[in-house]
């Protein structure tokens, strides 16, 4: 069996397709990473000053609106810790959410308590289940590796279209360095704004074709709002103390918060994909880049986490089995159709039509 290179730093890998090793071991990914965290604000000695920066000028644009931000909750760490800092310093957040059908219980319990206790307006968006059952069937049968994308897309959409709505200028997404900064590797997702590709795998295998929930938004559009309508994307955990075991911590002491096994295990859907699909058919063990970024950003040693990746992405057999039942019954999936689908070989988003190449052209232009 031909042994797998690792980093000496982190634990990125060659299923890493497009990973490089300098003369320390050390992987390109990490020292993109760690270079880039250096920079960031979040490492700088004036990050209090331009936090306070941020929030005044908020509040000023804000003035005589209903709310000076928007901000998505998924019911996840990063999310939840910003709302709670957020309301602390006196923003007046509209908290969005995204209901695409597969919120874990736990999920719907922690946001219910967040808005709740934090008094904030919250505005969810319910896209018809039939609809998003198509669409991610098609995904099933196009055999593409970023299935999330159309939850991705359609958060992002959201976001946008409620900032447009009611005419706020900043969306602060729990995006964040120090817990999620680390590069993508090659291959391992695609473009969120790429509606060709979602539309055309969509009508190549999806039983409905007209959506009318799914929120599209489409590159140009986004350049309106964000060129034009001057709607701005700002990660403000950036600008704050985020370690993941102190902000966990205080979620827990302050709005009652209930920790989740793994990140972004808030969705059933999201569980089983990132713990058995995206291993067992595409190779791909997103729990490599998590923990790699938190080794680099001093949150975990690399001997912790050495460990912790020698145990199934599913620590729990019964879990699996109960996600895998759940997953298949409602996509209307028979044990073979699934087997099927995890045995054929990948295809990849640019097999389809998309519109991948604004992305590489803004890329080059602005480079």
């Amino acid at each position: 069996m031909l042994k797998i290179k690792i980093c000496n730093r982190c634990v990125m890998d060659e299923t890493a397709q497009n990973i490089k090793f300098d003369e320390k071991g050390n992987c390109n990914f990490c020292n993109k990473y760690i270079e880039k965290l250096n920079k960031s604000i979040y490492k700088s000695s004036n990050r209090a000053e331009e936090l306070d920066k941020i929030l005044l000028k908020i509040k000023e644009d804000g003035k005589n609106k209903k709310y000076d931000c928007i901000m998505g909750v998924s019911g996840g760490l990063d999310s939840s810790f910003l709302l709670l800092r957020a309301v602390e310093l006196g923003l007046r957040p509209l908290a969005v959410h995204l209901d695409n059908g597969w919120n874990s219980e736990l999920a719907v319990k922690n946001i219910d308590n967040l808005v709740k206790k934090l008094n904030v307006d919250l505005h969810t968006h319910v896209i018809d289940w039939k609809e998003f059952k198509s669409l991610q069937k098609s995904f099933f049968e196009a055999d593409v590796i970023d299935i999330e994308l159309l939850t991705d897309h359609a958060i992002i959409s959201t976001m946008y279209g409620l900032a447009n709505k009611y005419n706020i200028k900043y969306m602060l997404p729990g995006t964040n360095i120090s817990n999620e900064g680390m590069d993508m590797p090659e291959g391992w997702n695609h473009f969120k704004w790429d509606v060709t590709n979602i539309k055309d795998i969509n009508n190549k295998f999806g039983e409905i074709k007209k959506l009318k929930t799914y929120p599209f938004m489409s590159v140009f559009k986004y350049f309106y709002y964000s060129k034009v309508k001057k709607i701005q994307w700002i990660s403000l955990l950036d600008y704050m103390d985020f370690d993941k075991n102190k902000s966990l911590e205080i979620l827990k002491e302050k709005v009652n918060y209930i920790p989740y096994e793994k990140k972004h295990y808030e969705s059933v859907f999201t569980r089983f994909y990132q713990g058995y699909i995206l291993p067992n058919k595409f190779n791909v063990d997103k729990r490599k880049l998590h923990y790699s970024t938190l080794i680099c950003s001093d949150q975990l040693t690399r001997e912790f986490v050495q460990e912790e990746m020698k145990n199934n992405p599913y620590d729990n057999a019964s879990q699996l089995n109960e996600d895998k039942d759940f997953v298949l019954k409602k996509l209307s999936f028979t044990e073979q159709k699934f087997q099927n689908y995890m045995q054929r070989k990948q295809k990849l988003h640019k097999d389809y039509a998309s519109n991948l190449w604004i992305l590489d052209f803004y890329r080059k232009y602005f480079k």
